[in-house]
């Protein structure tokens, strides 16, 4: 759910029906009754699909069955991928809206949101993976058969991206094999507003992603459907949508017998996490990072790239 480059319309229609028939009723509200412009609808859209396909990944199928546990997990998860204030503040304010109307519409017997909050300012400390753990995921993909099982490869090499880079989940499903430098053990990552940073890999990681370009990505390219250069692809021979990759984390850390909520986004906690404790400055790490307020132009500027590979394979535990 929530795959880049889909249509609100083909993302409505993928959630649960009754999660989808309020949500399509709203909307006729936003636009017949409360004569809502089109930037706000388009804004509630963003933020009301975002948050239903959410609540579909926890199992729910309505919405009378939302309870506000699931609305702070929720606005938790917004505020560790970097989101403002102010849009989280926007999102939770969509979120109310929806749940109002569902209660008029007596699809509710009770406001989740009734007593929550937007977050206060300073953040919540994100949830991490130990070092033991993330190495109990990644050594749970079978490379045994590189041919009869390319997913093997192609998902320990995805992990081994993940956290080697801390790249986000549309960064890496969006990966390009010409985006490498190797030569320099680098990657040039098109980040939020197609921002572009460069990002150490480490040889690890590298050490995989060739693996399984030579072994295994082959097996996966099928002949006249081109996939461009995208790097991770799926069984059809095209990229790997959101789902699929928090699929993948979800099942190795399952098998790999890790008790904690893993998803994506978790590797790139635990990525400037393992790295600050290391010792590495925080400065470079939000460079790796990308974070929203540092410039395309701040990656050249204020941290010289010999400087960033350095940093990443002395901090980074496999660098």
């Amino acid at each position: 759910m929530g795959e880049k480059g889909a249509t609100v319309d083909e993302r409505i229609a993928l959630l649960p029906p009754s999660l989808r028939s309020i949500l399509e009723r709203y909307r006729e509200y936003l636009l017949f009754e409360k004569g809502a412009s089109d930037n706000t609808r388009a804004a509630y859209d963003n933020d009301l699909l975002r948050y239903l396909e959410f609540i579909a990944r926890r199992g729910l199928g309505s919405i009378d069955q939302i309870e506000s546990d699931h609305i702070h997990e929720h606005i938790g998860l917004l505020s560790e991928l970097g989101m403002s204030g102010r849009s989280i503040s926007r999102a939770l304010s969509a979120i109310r809206g929806l749940h109002k109307f569902a209660l008029i519409e007596k699809e509710s017997r009770v406001d989740p949101t009734e007593y929550i909050s937007p977050p206060k300012t300073g953040r919540k400390l994100p949830n991490v993976l130990s070092i033991h753990e993330v190495e109990a995921i990644l050594e749970v993909p079978d490379v045994s058969d590189p041919v009869g099982n390319p997913y093997g490869y192609r998902d320990r090499a995805l992990l081994e991206t993940l956290y080697a880079t801390g790249m986000r989940v549309n960064e890496i499903r969006e990966l390009t094999i010409s985006r490498f430098v190797y030569d320099l053990e680098l990657i040039r990552v098109i980040g939020k507003g197609n921002k572009e940073r460069l990002v150490p890999i480490g040889r690890t990681a590298l050490d995989w992603v060739g693996a399984y370009r030579i072994k295994a990505r082959p097996h996966l390219l099928k002949r006249g459907r081109p996939s461009g250069d995208v790097l991770f692809l799926n069984s059809r021979g095209t990229g790997l949508s959101r789902n699929a990759i928090w699929n993948i984390t979800k099942k190795y850390a399952t098998e790999g017998g890790v008790e904690k909520e893993v998803y994506p986004h978790i590797f790139r906690h635990s990525f400037a996490t393992h790295l600050l404790e290391g010792g590495a400055d925080l400065r470079t790490v939000q460079e790796m990072l990308g974070h929203e307020n540092i410039s395309t132009t701040q990656i050249y500027t204020h941290v010289d790239r010999q400087h960033l590979r350095q940093v990443h394979r002395e901090f980074h535990p496999r660098g």
